[in-house]
C-alpha cells in the first residue's frame, strides 16, 4: 500500500499491486486494474518511488515455503524399501 494526495489535499491509501500505469498529463493519475483512476498531488516519479519502496518491503520478509522432498523421495515413489 502507498499513501497518495488527492487534488483536494485528502490522504488516500492505495493499493500497490491494482496499479496498472501512472501518467503525467500535467496531473498524475493513477490507473488502476479495477477501472479506476485516481488524480493525485504526487509527481509520476514520487508515485513511482513509493510503488518500488513498497515492492522492496514486501519483498524483504519472504512467505514460509513447505520444504520439498528430498532427491531419494523421487526415486522411490516416496516409498522407503527394506529388503530383508
Amino acid at each position: 500500500m502507498i499513501r497518495v494526495t488527492r487534488l483536494n489535499d485528502r490522504p488516500v491509501v492505495v493499493n500497490a499491486d491494482l496499479i496498472e500505469f501512472v501518467e503525467s498529463t500535467p496531473d498524475t493519475i493513477i490507473s488502476l486494474a479495477t477501472g479506476r483512476k485516481l488524480m493525485v498531488r504526487e509527481s509520476l516519479d514520487d508515485v513511482l518511488e513509493r510503488v518500488v519502496e513498497y515492492r522492496r518491503r514486501t519483498r524483504s520478509h519472504p512467505v514460509p515455503v513447505a520444504p520439498s522432498p528430498g532427491p531419494d523421495a523421487s526415486r522411490s515413489g516416496g516409498h522407503s524399501r527394506h529388503q530383508g
